[in-house]
C-alpha cells in the first residue's frame, strides 16, 4: 500500500475535515447583525482560520498522545500517525509552529480574543492529557471549547456575546459529544473499555438518557430564545420563532442517524453525507439570515 508524503500526511492529520465546527466563530457576527459590515465580517473570517489553526494543532497533539489506542481501533489506526505515515516528532513541531503562528496572529487581531483563543488551546491540551479520561468531564469539556469559539467570535467583532448563544451552543455541543461516546460503544463493542479509559463507566442506556435530557434541554432552549421578548426587541421582529421547526427536526434526524444507522461519530461526516440534515442546516441558517436582516414585520 502506497504511503502518503510527509506533506499530504500532516494536512490530513490537520483533519480540515472538521473545520466546520468552527462556523460557530460566526454565530456573533450574524446575530450582532454585522454580517454586512466588511470590517468586521473580515475580523470573523480571520478568526475561523485562527481556531482552525489551532485545532489542527490540538489533533495533533491528541493523535500522538492516542497513537497506541488508535492503533486498535478499526477506523483511527488508518490516521497518519497511527498508521506510521507521520513520525510523532513531526507532527508535535507542527503543532507547536501552528499554535504560535495562531496565537501571534490572534494578538495582532485584539489581545482579548487571543485571550480566548490561548483558552481554547490550554483546554484541549488539558483535554488530551487528563480530561477525556474523566467520565462526563470529557463531553463536557468538548462543549466548552465550542463556548470558547463562540466568545471568541464575538470578542474579534467587539461585541457581547447573549446568555442564550452560549447556553444553546453548550447544550447543542454536548449532545454531539454524547451522541459520540455512544457511537464509539457501539462500534466498538467490546472493544471499547480498551481503547478509551471513561467508556468503561458509561453504557448505551446512561448515554441515550443523558442524551434525551440535553437534546430536549437544546429544544426548550431555543424556543424560548426565539420567543423572548428581549429577542423581538432586539431584532425588532417577531418572527425569528419560524426557524424553531429546523432545529427540532435537525435533533431528531440526528437521533435517527444515531439509532437506525449506526451514526454520530463525526458530526461533520454526519453533516456533509447526510443530505436531509444539511439541508436542514442550510434552510436554518438562510431563514435565520432572513428573518434578522430583512424582518417580516415590527
Amino acid at each position: 500500500m502506497a504511503t502518503r508524503s510527509t506533506a499530504a500526511s500532516l494536512f490530513v492529520s490537520l483533519r480540515p475535515d472538521q473545520w466546520t465546527k468552527n462556523v460557530i466563530v460566526f454565530a456573533a457576527l450574524i446575530f450582532a447583525v454585522k454580517l454586512l459590515d466588511p470590517a468586521a465580517l473580515a475580523n470573523a473570517s480571520a478568526a475561523f482560520l485562527i481556531f482552525c489553526a489551532l485545532s489542527g494543532a490540538v489533533y495533533l497533539i491528541n493523535d500522538v498522545s492516542d497513537l497506541e489506542q488508535d492503533r486498535l481501533h478499526p477506523i483511527k489506526r488508518l490516521r497518519p500517525i497511527a498508521s506510521g505515515d507521520l513520525s510523532p516528532g513531526a507532527a508535535l513541531s507542527c503543532a507547536v509552529v501552528l499554535s504560535a503562528t495562531a496565537l501571534a496572529a490572534a494578538v495582532a487581531l485584539r489581545p482579548a480574543f487571543a485571550a480566548a483563543a490561548a483558552a481554547y488551546l490550554v483546554l484541549f491540551v488539558v483535554y488530551t492529557r487528563s480530561l477525556k479520561h474523566l467520565v462526563i468531564l470529557d463531553v463536557m469539556a468538548i462543549a466548552a471549547g465550542f463556548v470558547l469559539r463562540a466568545v471568541a467570535g464575538g470578542l474579534v467583532i467587539h461585541v457581547h456575546v447573549s446568555n442564550w448563544l452560549l447556553v444553546c451552543t453548550m447544550l447543542g455541543a454536548l449532545f454531539l459529544g454524547l451522541a459520540k461516546r455512544r457511537h464509539e460503544m457501539t462500534l466498538l463493542a467490546e472493544g471499547a473499555k480498551g481503547h478509551r479509559r471513561t467508556l468503561e463507566e458509561y453504557d448505551p442506556y446512561l448515554l441515550d438518557q443523558m442524551i434525551a435530557v440535553v437534546a430536549a434541554s437544546t429544544m426548550v432552549a431555543y424556543i424560548i430564545y426565539c420567543a423572548s421578548p428581549e429577542t423581538h426587541a432586539y431584532f425588532g421582529t417577531e418572527w425569528l420563532v419560524l426557524t424553531t421547526p429546523f432545529p427540532v427536526y435537525g435533533l431528531f434526524r440526528y437521533l435517527y442517524l444515531v439509532h437506525r444507522k449506526s451514526g454520530g461519530g463525526s458530526p461533520s461526516d454526519m453533516l456533509i453525507g447526510d443530505r436531509p440534515l444539511l439541508a436542514c442546516v442550510l434552510l436554518w441558517g438562510i431563514t435565520a439570515i432572513a428573518i434578522i436582516y430583512r424582518p417580516f414585520g415590527s
